[in-house]
């Protein structure tokens, strides 16, 4: 399981856990599917910044599945 700190590792389409904004400061979870990816650099130290399916935006910490 990787952990959302390199881009290379998101794609459109993965099972992730985000922390979205809000939620910052209590490190709640939000399960979605990624469907944009909004970090351009190829890492970020709190994880890169990705839009869901349903529209919602946070910082990846952890992947659930690889699409597969």
């Amino acid at each position: 399981m990787s952990d959302g700190r390199n881009r290379k590792d998101i794609k459109e389409g993965l099972e992730v856990e985000i922390v979205l904004k809000k939620d910052q400061r209590t490190g709640k979870l939000t399960k979605g599917t990624v469907k944009d990816i909004l970090t351009n650099s190829s890492s970020h130290p709190h994880g890169i910044k990705v839009r869901l399916i349903d529209g919602q935006v946070g910082r990846v910490q952890s992947i659930i599945t690889d699409g597969k």
